[in-house]
């Protein structure tokens, strides 16, 4: 991909410099990132790309341009793409009852009280559906939303995570436990997308990393991206690290490290390891209409229905959520197909643009697509949990106060 000048595409060279600046002095040279790699590029150019920082602090590896990321919910529109990409072949829909692919969720119920083993529950007033997956709005849950009795039976039962082992582990893991709300009543974060990756597999009787690889990676050239580095590429994985009082603490030792591995649980909703220049490709292929460099995976109509407001309703996450933790803000933030959709920059408190779409990791990666300005930014670090600082927010309004000139 060709490297101009920000000012060739609307952007001003100095402020974007002064991002670097800003990453630097108030988180990397303070301790509280150990490196941050962004990446900007406008009009299908790339203006911006710096790494700053230590991939491993420990070992004083200084960050390489190449480097490798654990993306965590960055794999959620990855996945969704491919099943939108089924849905393209008339292969399932998105009103299809999720029953059909799982059997042992026709009669789902929801919790009404009690605890485990001893749930009150009632019948769902309408069955799941694939939209539900991908919008979440399934009812399902993360262990980590410490909410409800509910999420408290995912952590007993490792769903999503060890000990659970494997995607047909986790779906018999969920046959007995009660929805959230009934699907289409609310939104909440959840471990819909790594249904939807199981449900892939399931339709195109393959497994969901070779699904991935072959009709994702290979035609857009992401060599970086899947569920586990290789040897050879050992060396390009950065450390990852979680908030600890006074800085942070080593989680994730790339010498050591499960993504290492062969994965057990291969996660549609979090499994991924890639790098900024991958994640740009898909990207590209996003701003451009579901094609890139003569490559297409999706029509430019299926692009746009999943980068609209799915939520029932045509609400927004403020008054929607029952989340509380999610990868996005609530006010004025409406979701799609695998993807936080901009509804109103005003209630966001943020420059932006309508229509604009976004998503980000665990581990604090973040990513948005302005198809109307032509713009993609993607930021790339290493530290858990994404809400520990505001930096997906301060990087929004300095992106966007680079411009020197609008199309939207």
């Amino acid at each position: 991909m060709q490297r101009v000048v920000p000012e060739a595409v609307g952007l001003s060279s100095a402020r974007l410099s002064a991002i670097d600046r800003f990453l630097k002095e108030r988180y990397v040279h303070v301790g509280k990132l150990p490196h941050v790699q962004l990446l900007v590029a406008r009009k299908d150019r790339v203006v911006h790309n710096t790494a700053q920082g230590l991939a491993d602090v420990a070992r004083k590896r200084p960050l390489a341009d190449n480097a490798l990321y654990r993306i965590y919910s960055m794999t959620k529109p990855i996945t969704s793409v491919a099943f939108m990409m089924l849905v393209e072949e008339g292969r399932t829909s998105l009103d299809e009852p999720v029953h059909r692919i799982i059997p042992e969720w026709r009669n789902l119920r929801v919790f009404t009280g009690g605890a485990d083993g001893a749930f009150e529950t009632r019948p769902t007033a309408a069955p799941m559906r694939m939209i539900d997956l991908l919008r979440h709005t399934s009812g399902l849950t993360y262990g980590f939303q410490a909410r409800t009795p509910v999420d408290a039976v995912y952590r007993k039962r490792g769903i999503a995570h060890l000990p659970v082992v494997s995607l047909p582990e986790m779906i018999t893991a969920l046959n007995d436990v009660p929805l959230e709300f009934s699907p289409g009543e609310a939104w909440n974060y959840s471990v819909s997308t790594d249904v939807v990756g199981y449900i892939v597999e399931k339709i195109s009787g393959k497994p969901l990393a070779d699904f991935l690889r072959e009709r994702i990676f290979t035609p857009l050239g992401m060599n970086d991206t899947g569920f586990q580095v290789a040897a050879e590429e050992a060396d390009r994985l950065t450390a990852c690290y979680e908030f600890a009082k006074g800085g942070m603490a080593l989680q994730d030792d790339p010498a050591t490290s499960p993504f290492l591995e062969p994965a057990q649980f291969v996660s549609g909703g979090g499994g991924l390891v890639s790098s900024a220049q991958d994640y740009l490709k898909f990207c590209r292929m996003l701003i451009g209409g579901g094609a890139v460099d003569g490559v297409r995976l999706l029509s430019p109509k299926t692009v746009a229905f999943m980068s609209a407001n799915h939520l029932p309703g045509g609400g927004t996450l403020a008054g929607l959520s029952r989340s509380m933790f999610s990868e996005s803000t609530n006010d004025g933030v409406g979701f799609g197909l695998g993807v936080a959709v901009t509804v109103d920059p005003v209630r966001t408190l943020l420059p932006g643009t309508a229509g604009d779409f976004y998503w980000g990791g665990m581990a604090s990666t973040y990513f948005w697509v302005d198809p109307r300005e032509e713009l993609i930014v993607i930021f790339m670090t290493q530290l858990l949990p994404s809400s520990a600082y505001a930096i997906r927010r301060e990087l929004r309004g300095m992106v966007y106060a680079a411009f020197t000139e609008s199309f939207a």
